[in-house]
């Protein structure tokens, strides 16, 4: 009797715990669909650290990235002429399933010395490796990217593109190797401040939106195996399809803003 009473027990307490268990599952799902979280808290850069070309990671080369009035700054005051600094804010986190959204504008004047393809030109690149162990010197960043443009007072000039540097993307089962292709978006002209939100999931697909709208979707983010870097890490064994990495903000040499920049959770 005392034996049957000690299994009827600890039965109870095992129904119990698995009770508590799934409703515990339960809440944490209804919190990942709707809890967005701050990424930059508008003081410093607390979170994020730089890496431009010819320089360590962690070196913030004359203050391009800085922190006014509440917003991510990319700055070019220091600069006499431009020699092809290319600068990326890393996000500290590595990142796969998620939602990404934020503000952006363009102000003032491109850095002399620049290139004219880089005018009003930024970005958001995702599923980067590790920054710590880029290259020195390497001129662009292997990632794909969500490019962010503004227009130039007259001409059609849609923003939320992708581009690939170092990598291939999928749009309906094609293989697409260009390197930038354009969007279904507005342009923007002048210093007005625009609603980009990215939508990743691993190497499944990838959904740009400008100002709540859908403008670009596509699939199998991966890396091309005729670049340099990329051969590197085909011989360390790493698959080309990208399914994770960390997330950059771009410094191409115009002056760029970027405010409530905030990231969401996927499964």
């Amino acid at each position: 009797m005392k034996a049957k009473l000690i299994q009827r027990i600890s039965y109870l307490m095992y129904a119990a715990a698995l009770i508590i268990l799934s409703q515990s599952c339960g809440s944490s799902k209804i919190v990942e669909g709707n809890q967005w979280e701050t990424m930059f808290n508008g003081k410093d850069l607390t979170g994020w650290q730089p890496k431009f070309t010819g320089y360590e990671y962690g070196v913030n080369y004359k203050n391009t990235f800085q922190v006014e009035d509440g917003n991510l700054v990319v700055s070019y005051d220091e600069y006499d002429t431009f020699n092809g600094e290319f600068g990326h804010l890393f996000y500290k986190e590595k990142l796969s399933h998620y939602k990404l959204r934020l503000q952006y504008r363009f102000v003032g004047e491109q850095v002399s010395g620049a290139p004219d393809w880089a005018y009003r030109n930024s970005g958001i690149k995702f599923h980067s490796k590790a920054p710590e162990i880029l290259p020195l010197d390497q001129p662009r960043l292997v990632a794909v990217e969500m490019q962010l443009l503004g227009g130039n007072g007259k001409d059609e000039r849609p923003t939320g593109n992708v581009c690939s540097a170092g990598t291939h993307i999928e749009m309906d089962g094609v293989l697409i190797t260009q390197h930038c292709n354009n969007s279904t978006s507005s342009t923007f002209h002048g210093d007005q401040w625009v609603n980009a939100e990215i939508e990743v999931r691993g190497n499944e697909r990838v959904i740009h939106y400008i100002n709540g709208e859908k403008v670009m979707e596509y699939e199998k983010p991966q890396l091309d195996d005729s670049d340099e870097f990329v051969q590197s890490l085909v011989k360390q064994g790493i698959s080309l399809m990208l399914s994770e990495g960390y997330i950059a903000l771009q410094a191409e040499s115009h002056p760029v803003e970027f405010r409530k920049i905030e990231l969401l959770r996927l499964k």
